[in-house]
């Protein structure tokens, strides 16, 4: 018997796992990539160490209109298996509370591995592909090309989504999922920065500071993270921004009003900061506003707050009433900034939305509406938070994709 047609259709994270699977499952693969390389946002992940996958795997860590679609892809294909998977390949792992990495920490030697993998298994990888049409008639998908057409027996797609575009994830695939019949949901940046409209933020730039960041929206509470909140130019970033990031993008697509409210000083809460104010300004002696704030918060920060609280700068801190004080503090415990935008896909590490789950079969990732036609990865409305999240769902997917999609009828 001849062995069946896979075709996959991009080589990202996603992609190339799903050829390996599928040609271990003895399929005849080939990979049609649009880029001159293949994995080329790997080599990007973990700030270029590749933060491969987390141990500590948990349902809310990944994001979507219905997360618990994943459950039954992992079941097959977890972090054990990836974990066997990337180690059977030559990959020493290296676990930084969970976070797990490759020993040499680059991302280089993840793409090497797989790539060798791909070579010993005889995927064929045609790169500069440019899709120009799939069509499916009768049992066999028609790939049109700039290159050539192409057919195969069952057709993965591995597009990604539209984060990162100068990687290859540019979101020009989803047209021909959209032919096929599928509903593609809104798409907007996750894991990325998010703007502000006060303009005080020019004097902030370059300030990190341990705080915690609340996402609101029409007196709603979105989400909340804690960590390094860098201050920017333009607004807010560092892992906690980015985390929440998703929800202000789907927010603001819906022209709803976001705001973010900031606690610069979560060590204390609000009664503990008045009493320890009131005593730091009551024993200044002699000391301005501006100079009884040192060593309490950062320079350029503090100054924004006094000024945000309507007090002077010069003004003589043993000086300052009670009721500034309070003011004071609630700037300090919940300062509240307009959202106007997150960050463009340019800026973004990973897309939210995409093809809705209700059309795709959970346990094979085939096409509930287009037999033999699998989806993997980033397009699919599933999105995980920093940490190596949204690679695990890169592996998994793409390796359930890849046995099935091989598998004959």
């Amino acid at each position: 018997m001849s062995k069946k047609k896979v075709i996959v259709i991009g080589g990202g994270a996603s992609g190339i796992v799903a050829a390996i699977a599928a040609s271990r499952s003895g399929a005849d693969v080939t990979i049609l990539e649009h880029m001159k390389r293949i994995g080329k946002k790997i080599l990007s992940t973990g700030n270029g160490k590749c933060n491969i996958t987390n141990l500590n795997q948990d349902i809310k860590k990944y994001n979507g209109n219905n997360p618990e679609f994943i459950l039954p892809v992992f079941e097959q294909f977890g972090v054990k298996e990836t974990l066997d998977f990337f180690h059977a390949m030559g990959i020493l792992i290296k676990d930084k509370n969970g976070y797990i990495y490759p020993n040499s920490e680059q991302a280089s030697s993840v793409l090497d591995v797989l790539r060798m993998e791909l070579e010993n298994l005889n995927v064929e990888i045609i790169c500069e592909c440019k899709i120009n049409g799939i069509k499916k008639i009768r049992n066999q998908f028609i790939i049109n090309t700039n290159l050539k057409e192409y057919k195969s027996d069952a057709c993965i797609m591995a597009i990604g989504g539209k984060a990162a575009p100068v990687t290859g994830s540019d979101g020009s695939g989803f047209l021909y999922v959209k032919e096929f019949g599928h509903t593609v949901l809104s798409m907007v940046p996750a894991l990325v920065q998010l703007k502000a409209k006060q303009s005080f933020f020019k004097e902030l730039a370059g300030i990190r500071i341990e705080g915690n960041v609340q996402l609101w929206s029409n007196s709603m509470l979105l989400a909340s993270e804690y960590g390094e909140i860098q201050l920017t130019k333009y607004g807010i970033s560092g892992i906690p921004v980015m985390q929440i990031s998703r929800f202000a993008s789907l927010e603001l697509l819906k022209y709803k009003k976001v705001s973010a409210i900031l606690d610069f000083n979560p060590q204390m809460n609000e009664e503990e900061l008045k009493h320890y104010l009131k005593n730091r300004f009551k024993h200044s002696r002699n000391k301005t506003a501006e100079e009884c704030f040192i060593g309490f918060i950062n320079k350029k920060l503090g100054n924004v707050l006094l000024k945000e609280s309507g007090i002077n700068l010069n003004q003589n801190a043993n000086g300052i009433k009670f009721e500034q004080i309070e003011v004071l503090v609630k700037k300090i415990k919940t300062f509240s900034i307009d959202i106007i935008a997150a960050n463009s896909f340019e800026n973004a590490q990973v897309t939210a939305g995409g093809i809705s789950t209700t059309e795709i079969n959970n346990k094979t990732l085939e096409s509930k509406l287009v037999s033999q036609l699998f989806f993997a990865g980033e397009m699919i409305d599933i999105d995980g938070t920093c940490g190596g999240y949204n690679l695990q769902w890169a592996w998994s997917s793409g390796y359930v994709a890849g046995i099935h999609a091989a598998m004959r009828d």
